[in-house]
């Protein structure tokens, strides 16, 4: 691979993706969302990219999650992904903001409808008292909205993490591995190679 100072990043990242969609036996879109807590500690999870263009890299989540109020309280994360069938890692870091609503609409009206049923009956990360309470809060939901259209709830949303880093490594031979790293500029990306 040849990554020179006119490479765009997220043309690279877009490549790697769609070959990791071939060669990933399970969501090639899933990334380790890392944020800070209130006590500075980090915290990190899996979540599922749904969209990425020159804005930055997007996913979706109940507002009312642990990692909503973190990015909401700190608006700045880091994301990795790890195809491991291709031996690659991409980093991301930079601020976050919030979707648009219409952005948040259009992503939730593709969604399955028993995933958009869900987004209404789960209180994600409050604590649950059994499995029941969720199952009858499905139940609830699918009732009230009955074989109509499944409208986003209020608490749903989206955020979208604006690459101000983008950081690509490849595994090869003798832990020489291939390490560059894009940092956002006024006019443009500045490109750099980084010992492995």
């Amino acid at each position: 691979m040849h990554i020179d100072r006119d490479t765009d990043p997220l043309a690279l990242f877009q490549a790697w993706l769609a070959e990791a969609g071939q060669s990933e036996p399970n969501d090639p879109n899933a990334m380790t969302l890392a944020t800070v807590g209130p006590d500075g500690a980090p915290s990190a999870r899996m979540v599922l990219l749904k969209g990425v263009d020159e804005r930055g890299f997007s996913f979706y989540t109940n507002l009312g999650s642990r990692k909503a109020a973190e990015l909401d309280a700190r608006p700045q994360a880091a994301l990795c992904f790890h195809w491991k069938s291709l031996r690659r890692q991409v980093r991301i870091e930079g601020p976050v903001e919030r979707v648009t609503d219409a952005e948040a609409d259009a992503y939730f009206a593709t969604r399955a409808r028993i995933s958009q049923l869900g987004a209404w009956a789960s209180k994600q990360s409050q604590p649950l008292a059994g499995r029941f309470e969720l199952e009858a809060r499905v139940g609830r939901y699918t009732a009230r909205f009955a074989l109509g259209p499944v409208p986003r709830p209020s608490h749903w949303s989206g955020y979208r993490v604006v690459p101000g880093r983008i950081e690509f490594w490849e595994d090869r031979p003798f832990r020489l591995h291939m390490r560059f790293v894009f940092v956002r500029a006024d006019n443009g990306w500045t490109t750099g190679e980084l010992y492995p």
